[in-house]
């Protein structure tokens, strides 16, 4: 590996270890703000770029045309979606074998092969709900 090579590989680390620490929905302001005297602001929206188009994070944008981003909980199980509260943004990650019953229905009826490691349903948490 060339010397740029790593010091792209410790950007993106860097970016990474950042993003992983958010337990919420987070902005490129965000990140940039934790990291600007380590990181040009160009490369962590490059490498931002990239971590979403490798799915290691997701790319939401509000009404107001605002883009979020949020880790994606690394998962080794198959049948696996997230959960993603529209009022306090959490991203919550479920295994659960039900998501194979909807795949195939979706596939079968609707003639669309749903990507299993990247669904993501929207709705309210219980904690925003005012549950526990």
């Amino acid at each position: 590996m060339n010397r740029n090579e790593s010091y792209k590989t410790k950007q993106k680390d860097i970016i990474l270890d950042i993003i992983k620490k958010q337990n919420h929905e987070f902005t490129i302001k965000d990140i940039y703000e934790s990291i600007k005297d380590e990181v040009g602001l160009t490369t962590v929206y490059r490498l931002v770029d990239k971590l979403v188009e490798e799915k290691r994070i997701n790319k939401t944008i509000d009404s107001t045309n605002t883009t979020y981003y949020q880790y994606l909980e690394e998962c080794k199980e198959e049948n696996h979606f997230y959960l993603k509260c529209d009022k306090c943004g959490n991203l919550i990650h479920v295994d659960c074998d039900c998501i194979e019953e909807l795949t195939n229905h979706i596939f079968k009826d609707h003639k669309f092969k749903p990507s299993k490691d990247h669904i993501i349903i929207d709705g309210t948490c219980s904690k925003c709900i005012g549950g526990k």
